[in-house]
């Protein structure tokens, strides 16, 4: 499929005003932004919370910004519930009409409302619709998506392999935090503090401690510590190659980031994107290097997008900001700290000692502002690198006891750092500016003109107040004009080449001149600030439809068990639930144990990967030679199942993220006979939207191990083997059980897929028990029970007990009990945890 090649957009954060200024004048092509609940409405929708401008602003910025010529991409990018569908409706509608040029969408039932609101507002993919593929950005164009934003753990191998296969636009993020799930897959905050990331409510557990459990025993990592903290993004380099691909917008990660971050990042991307489109080699210089590493870093590095490498992603030693490191701990003084330098240091300079893996209750790090530098007894303004200085600091600012030798010294804070930056947040006048060409007409006896067109084409004339006369002494010419209308200081622009139609020797005053250029950019501003017209109406109403009338007959419930070894799988033939799912490490196994579940007259499904890149779409038709149904995670497999409709039975999965009703129905709509609601559902609102898409849709999970993690990072290969991937890891997926250990005792088993991606799974059992009654009164039938590390004796007991409930041999406190009393680190409520404070029905869209 051919893509338009054309140069990228350079995208840049925004939290705020002086970050949206930063911005510009650091040339961004483009800035992300949320934008807060208007007055009357409980929530805005956008990922950061705690950063975003007001929406009665909103018409402003984007009048300020199209002037400059940047656009503004408005995030929408958290799931939305059927209670605050009102709400998303009239704040797309007013997004629309504010002018803003996109809006990045994660909930794919809110994209295609938007896209009925106002067929001329671009939607874009959010990367928390976990697109890895070709496929899955088809599946976002189906809800409405001309452009969508890749998963950050795809290579460039993999991305240009997506290019090559669809022209949608597609973005990339290429400086910045990761995190270590695939975002859209994180369900830590959900399932550890009701706080969901996919609400943008992020409790970061992936920045936390844990010790790691290989087989029941702790392991020592040394100075490893927090084992799902990954390091910063930094793509620099990889720029001359996301350009040839044909990328078409390059993302920098960081809306709680601050200016002197967003100007030097947006600069440095800025500068490369312009060399690599004029074929001209990377530029960046040594210091600049260090300026973005200083500025905000928690380890720089290109990480899965140069290839993976399990060994570099995730260090371990801390999860914070570490800027720049400057040397070593060589020993302890009565008044400092001596340290062997890797840079050169001045007072002011911010120090931390890297302590690694001392334990201390708050995670504390020696450091503070450096006061001088002392060699020989003597201070001295300066230490050559490679050399041992006595770094002294305030008195009671370092305790030299919890500083060892060997630490490594960070600068977390260069004073210098402002005075380089400060040329792009303190100019009085437009710092970047944007090219336009001038016209000039001038025929003596006639009123001279003059013409701006700016780099989207878009022109303005305007006509002097007098006739150009005979001149008496020199006569205007091309190159006076060239420096009169160069002088354009004070606005956004400059210019790029001038024309002109003279005839006859005419003469025009600088002043005059002066007016028409004046005139000229004024009226060229306010053209290039107009909103588009656009038409915007409501139409949740119609796109909601009518509610379900045929309330299905109340079947006897179905127990649907997963599992995922063949020990598990002898447990549950023995125990006989209604169906067989496997969930299995290595797929290629599947095929006996299927042929197993058939032979024993019992419905069997196969679940699929979560994620699927470019290599791996030879599964889909692994997948469909088994002749199963498939319980379906990943969008693009969906998508690429488009063409088998009808040839095998699917059913989605949680990964999806339906967590409204327009999302469930469009899901359903592509094939599938059932679908589970995410996990930011609590009971409460699974039951709601089961009266909304009639039970019979939806299939239930009642007992399971919480999937908080799905990681690209490999734990077993970085951190019980040497190796850099599978091709020389050993393995130890296949022989080891690991777990992580939290700071509350709680061992959080990890497992593998065929793709080497990681699941950390919640150590303590959701149990739904409290939530049955409620689930079997709204009509709900389809109940799973998901095992990860149970026994075949607890698999088969759990079973029984759920059968036991159903058939109403056992209470509902009785089967919380008991499932209690399975489990040697108990059980939890986890995402079905409905609060106190939960409202009622009546706030339920009307349909």
């Amino acid at each position: 499929m051919s893509r338009v090649r054309q140069k990228p957009e350079v995208m840049s954060p925004v939290g705020g005003e002086a970050q949206l200024r930063a911005a510009v004048e650091a040339g961004a092509d483009a800035v992300f932004f949320g934008v807060n609940a208007p007055k009357g409405d409980a929530r805005g929708f956008h990922a950061r919370a705690k950063v975003g401008f007001e929406a009665e602003a909103l018409p402003d910025i984007m009048r300020g910004l199209h002037e400059r010529g940047v656009q503004g991409f408005v995030t929408f990018n958290v799931l939305v519930f059927d209670r605050e569908l009102r709400q998303a409706e009239r704040q797309l509608m007013h997004l629309a009409e504010s002018g803003v040029d996109a809006i990045i969408v994660q909930d794919h039932g809110v994209a295609r409302l938007a896209y009925e609101i106002c067929p001329d507002l671009p939607i874009h993919g959010s990367t928390q619709m976990s697109i890895t593929s070709a496929e899955g950005a088809e599946l976002a164009r189906r809800f409405g998506a001309s452009r969508v934003v890749l998963g950050r753990e795809l290579s460039l191998r993999d991305i240009e392999r997506i290019a090559r296969a669809t022209d949608l636009e597609l973005e990339t993020f290429v400086h910045g935090a990761l995190c270590v799930s695939y975002s859209g897959q994180c369900f830590s905050s959900e399932a550890w503090g009701g706080r969901s990331a996919n609400r943008g409510q992020c409790a970061q557990a992936c920045r936390l401690p844990y010790d790691l459990l290989v087989d029941g025993q702790e392991r020592d990592l040394g100075d490893a510590r927090y084992l799902l903290s990954p390091g910063d993004l930094y793509a620099l380099h990889q720029v001359p190659d996301l350009v040839r691909i044909g990328i078409d917008c390059l993302k920098i990660e960081g809306r709680y980031k601050d200016a002197e971050f967003v100007a030097l990042t947006t600069a440095a991307y800025r500068k490369a994107v312009d060399e690599a489109w004029a074929g001209l080699p990377l530029s960046v210089t040594p210091q600049e290097e260090r300026d973005l590493e200083q500025v905000y870093s928690r380890g720089l590095g290109p990480h899965f997008m140069a290839g993976t490498n399990h060994q570099t992603v995730v260090r371990g030693r801390a999860p914070r900001h570490r800027g720049v490191q400057v040397g070593t701990v060589r020993g302890v003084t009565e008044r400092g700290v001596l340290v062997e330098l890797t840079e050169a240091l001045k007072p002011g300079d911010g120090l931390v000692f890297d302590p690694a893996n001392w334990r201390t209750p708050e995670g504390r790090e020696e450091g503070g502002f450096l006061y001088g530098l002392w060699q020989g007894g003597r201070q001295v303004d300066s230490v050559p690198v490679g050399q041992v200085a006595e770094l002294r600091f305030g008195r009671g600012a370092v305790d030299g006891r919890r500083v060892r030798e060997g630490d490594p010294v960070w600068r977390t804070h260069d004073p210098s750092l402002g005075a380089r930056v400060r040329p792009l947040l303190d100019a009085a006048d437009p710092v970047h500016t944007r090219p336009v060409t001038a016209h000039f007409v001038g025929h003596v006896g006639e009123r001279p003109s003059l013409t701006l067109t700016d780099e989207q084409g878009r022109t303005v004339t305007v006509v002097g107040d007098t006739l150009l006369a005979e001149a008496r002494n020199r006569a205007l010419d091309p190159a006076g004009l060239q420096e009169q209308l160069g002088k354009l200081g004070g606005t956004p622009y400059h210019l790029a080449g001038l024309t002109a139609d003279l005839r006859g020797a005419g003469f025009l005053p600088v002043a005059a001149l002066n007016a028409l250029r004046r005139d000229a950019t004024a009226q060229l501003s306010a053209l290039r600030a107009q909103s588009p017209e656009r038409r915007v109406a409501p139409r949740l109403d119609e796109v909601l439809g009518a509610a379900p009338q045929n309330r299905p007959g109340l079947a006897a419930p179905r127990l649907h068990a997963l599992v995922r070894t063949p020990e598990q799988l002898d447990a549950a033939l023995e125990a006989r639930p209604d169906s067989i799912t496997l969930d299995y490490l290595e797929l290629y196994g599947l095929k006996p144990s299927v042929e197993r579940v058939k032979a024993a007259g019992m419905p069997v499904r196969v679940a699929s990967p979560r994620i699927l890149k470019p290599t791996e779409q030879n599964l889909q038709k692994f997948l469909l030679s088994l002749d199963a149904p498939l319980l379906v995670r990943s969008g693009g497999l969906l998508e690429g199942l488009q063409d088998h409709a009808g040839e095998v039975e699917l059913t989605g999965d949680f990964s999806l993220n339906a967590a409204n009703m327009l999302t469930t129905r469009a899901l359903l709509e592509l094939g599938l006979t059932r679908l589970t609601p995410t996990h930011d559902l609590n009971a409460q609102q699974i039951t709601e939207l089961a009266g909304l898409v009639g039970p019979q849709a939806l299939e239930v999970i009642a007992y399971q191990h919480l999937p908080v993690f799905h990681t690209e990072h490999c734990v077993f290969c970085r951190f019980v083997s040497d190796g850099t991937d599978y091709t020389n890891c050993g393995h130890p997926c296949e022989s080891h059980r690991i777990a992580l250990r939290d700071e509350r005792g709680v061992a959080h088993p990890v497992m593998a897929d065929v793709g080497c991606r990681n699941t950390v799974f919640e150590g303590r059992p959701q149990v739904a028990a409290a939530h049955l009654p409620s689930w079997l009164d709204a009509g709900l039938r389809d109940f799973r029970l998901e095992f990860v590390h149970e026994s075949p004796a607890q698999v088969r007991e759990v079973i029984e007990l759920h059968r036991a409930y159903f058939n109403g041999g056992l209470s509902r406190q009785g089967l919380a009990d008991a499932l209690g009393a399975l489990s040697d680190q108990g059980t939890t409520e986890g995402s079905l945890f409905v609060p106190n404070d939960f409202g009622l029905l009546d706030a339920l869209p009307v349909v």
